[in-house]
């Protein structure tokens, strides 16, 4: 028997599923939500640009890092460990500071 009651219909609209590459995140947070800024950086462009934001509580934040653990851990097993190694000249992903405010 199914529980329908805890079912969530979902809906990906066509501009939203062909998604945003970002090759950059800068996650700041203060006490009641994180924010996290995915940035695409272009070689040869003085300007890197933000094109999307997402705002959401420590709690779902937490979610979402476990989340991300588990599914490249994953993936490792399936196609390999990913190589971690920085390209030179290229800004960590994560290098924002606690500076949100609420």
């Amino acid at each position: 028997m199914e529980n329908k009651e805890n079912q969530i219909n979902i809906e990906l609209k066509e501009e939203v599923a062909s998604g945003i590459y970002s090759n950059l995140a800068i996650i700041t947070h203060s006490n009641a939500e994180f924010v996290c800024d995915f940035v695409q950086l272009l070689p040869g462009l003085p300007k890197a640009q933000v094109k999307s934001r997402i705002i959401m509580t420590p709690v779902n934040a937490k979610r979402l890092m476990r989340a991300l653990i588990e599914n490249v851990q994953k993936y490792e097993q399936h196609v390999g460990v990913i190589n971690e190694s920085e390209i030179p000249g290229t800004p960590p992903m994560n290098f924002g500071t606690p500076t949100t405010q609420a």
